[in-house]
């Protein structure tokens, strides 16, 4: 797990405006400005004629949601955003990282945590796996990923591994 300290601006430039994080899934967020708003991205499957292929949806579905309700000229209190890699993308994570300890129907999920505060804007990495798995090369490679992809947006001002 990293902690990446983000410039609001131009990380909220990528997440609301920009098509950076759109492959993600959405899987949850909530925002507090004049009232709190919570935001499930489970998908409701019985709500659909075709039913989706995604249990999640997708960031770029749910991007101008969450720019309506923060736009305006006051700052929101704060808000999260969580997002995932989708798991079709599991399989070309492993191999392009040479990780072989783990399969990707191992994988729950590799999250971005994007949390404001009122000041400060961070995102947290994390991994979740459906087993225990010893070896800890999918969670560094993971939170490298991160730093990387964050770094190349120049979002990221600086970083806390634990």
């Amino acid at each position: 797990m990293n902690i990446f300290t983000l410039s609001p601006k131009i990380c909220m430039s990528h997440l609301l405006l920009k098509d950076s994080f759109d492959p993600y899934l959405f899987i949850e967020g909530e925002i507090t400005t004049f009232n709190t708003f919570r935001i499930d991205g489970y998908l409701q499957k019985e709500f659909y004629d075709t039913w989706p292929e995604d249990d999640y949806a997708r960031w770029k579905e749910q991007r101008d949601f969450f720019f309506q309700i923060i736009r305006g000229k006051r700052t929101p209190l704060g808000f999260r955003i969580v997002l995932s890699l989708a798991p079709e993308q599991f399989s070309a994570f492993l191999a392009e990282h040479q990780i072989s300890a783990c399969r990707p129907e191992d994988i729950q999920g590799l999250y971005l945590n994007f949390r404001y505060d009122g000041s400060t804007l961070q995102c947290v990495t994390g991994v979740s796996t459906r087993t225990f798995i010893m070896d800890k090369t999918l969670e560094h490679e993971w939170d490298q990923h991160a730093e990387k992809l964050l770094a190349k947006m120049a979002v990221a001002s600086s970083s806390v591994r634990s």
